[in-house]
């Protein structure tokens, strides 16, 4: 005896507009603190200097494993940004900037939460002079390389947000400039006193993604009077 079953529904068709996004940045936000969080109490210091006793520098960089793992959600975020948008119809290169731009930010943070990881294994502290470099490298692929790419992942969402009427024009506007500051941020890497811009673009970036994410259409509402007769 045959059974008929109805047809499946299409996966895309379940699960409109992919992951939510205000979660998936919830969580690449919640594991950064987390990180940051745990290395300064324990470390009972903020970021150590390369000179700092040996300790100090191993009981802070254990937070690298946090670092690592939030770059996960951030690169699901930037994907499922980036397809929603061609959803709401967006043809414009944002949607790839916005693609491009947090995939090399959580890459670059990845590569940052390995080097921190390997900051804190005992054999690397015997040698001063490679504590140093892997010390560098972890700012520097943690903060310029990290931030300046987060900016276009901001930038790549608020532009076509702001032309498609997708978001609030003053959510539209607050992503530009939080990503214009992302990208000054680079000057971190040749003056000191601008390494400030790093942060203020980091965290005010996160909060920015969640409040986008959760006011982000997954569908263009239908044009009035198209409904059924």
């Amino acid at each position: 005896m045959y059974t008929t079953q109805a047809p499946s529904r299409p996966v895309h068709r379940q699960f409109p507009g992919g992951p939510p996004l205000a979660g998936l940045a919830v969580t690449s936000t919640a594991l950064f603190l987390a990180g940051l969080i745990a290395s300064t109490v324990m470390a009972g210091k903020a970021f150590p200097s390369p000179f700092d006793p040996g300790a100090s520098i191993q009981t802070y960089f254990h937070g690298g494993f946090f670092q690592f793992a939030a770059a996960v959600p951030l690169a699901i975020y930037a994907a499922t940004a980036s397809s929603r948008l061609r959803t709401l119809g967006i043809r414009a290169p944002g949607a790839t900037i916005a693609l491009v731009g947090g995939a090399l930010a959580a890459a670059f943070l990845s590569i940052s939460g390995l080097v921190t990881w390997t900051l804190a294994q005992p054999a690397v502290l015997a040698s001063p002079a490679l504590v140093r470099g892997l010390h560098y490298l972890a700012f520097a692929t943690g903060g310029p390389g990290s931030v300046v790419p987060f900016g276009l992942l901001v930038a790549g969402l608020a532009v076509p947000a702001a032309f498609g009427a997708l978001l609030p024009r003053w959510l539209a506007a607050t992503g530009l400039i939080i990503a214009l500051a992302a990208e000054f941020s680079t000057l971190s890497l040749l003056i000191d006193g601008a390494a400030y811009l790093l942060p203020v673009a980091r965290f005010a970036g996160l909060a920015w993604l969640i409040t986008a994410g959760a006011l982000l259409p997954k569908n263009r509402p239908a044009p009035a009077g198209s409904g059924p007769e």
